[in-house]
C-alpha cells in the first residue's frame, strides 16, 4: 500500500459513514442545532462536501462538481464559490437544505472526483508546493491531509449531533435551537 491508496481510504471511509449518520434522521432534525452557535448536520454535510471538493479539484487544476450544476440544485443564498469558511450564525441561519438525497448525492459526486484526482497525483511528488501564499508553503501532501483532517472532524461533529435525543427527536432540549 502506498500513500495515494492510504489517502483513497480514508475519503472512502467518510463516504461510506455520512450515509450511515444521515439514516433515520427526519429532515427537520437534519437542520436543528445543539446551540446557537453550532452548526446543523445539513450544513456540516454541505460544508464537507465543499471543502474537499475546492480543495482536491485545485490539485489537478479540475473543475468542482459544485460547478456543474450543484451550485444550481442547492440554490444556498451565498456567493458562488462559498463553503462555509468563516461564515457568521446568521450565514448559517439562511441554509435550509433538509434533502439528504442532495446532501448525499453532492458528496459522492464529490468523492468520485477526488479518487480520479488522488490516482492522478499517483507518481507526482507529493513534496510539490501547491499553495506558495501560507508560511511555510502547502505541499500536495500537506494538502491532501488538512483536508482528510478537517472533513473527518465534521463527520466526528455529526456523528456527536446525530446521537444526541434533542437532535433526534421532534422534542428539543430546553434552550436548543430549532430551524
Amino acid at each position: 500500500m502506498d500513500s495515494i491508496d492510504l489517502f483513497k481510504d480514508a475519503f472512502t471511509r467518510v463516504a461510506e459513514e455520512l450515509p450511515r449518520q444521515l439514516d433515520g434522521l427526519p429532515a427537520d432534525s437534519l437542520l436543528r442545532r445543539a446551540h446557537t452557535t453550532g452548526n446543523p448536520i445539513a450544513w456540516l454535510v454541505w460544508h464537507i462536501g465543499r471543502c474537499e471538493d475546492a480543495q482536491m479539484a485545485a490539485l489537478d487544476d479540475r473543475t468542482e462538481v459544485w460547478d456543474t450544476g450543484w451550485r444550481e440544485r442547492f440554490d444556498l443564498p451565498y456567493g458562488p464559490h462559498d463553503g462555509g469558511y468563516g461564515q457568521s450564525q446568521e450565514e448559517v441561519d439562511r441554509f435550509t437544505v433538509a434533502d439528504p438525497g442532495l446532501l448525499l448525492g453532492y458528496y459522492a459526486a464529490v468523492h468520485e472526483q477526488t479518487l480520479d484526482v488522488l490516482e492522478a497525483e499517483r507518481g507526482k511528488s507529493l513534496d510539490r508546493i501547491v499553495d506558495a501564499t501560507w508560511d511555510p508553503p502547502v505541499t500536495a501532501g500537506v494538502r491532501i491531509v488538512s483536508v482528510i483532517n478537517d472533513i473527518t472532524q465534521h463527520l466526528g461533529q455529526i456523528a456527536y449531533l446525530h446521537g444526541l435525543p434533542s437532535v433526534r427527536s421532534n422534542v428539543p432540549a430546553p434552550g436548543w435551537r430549532q430551524p
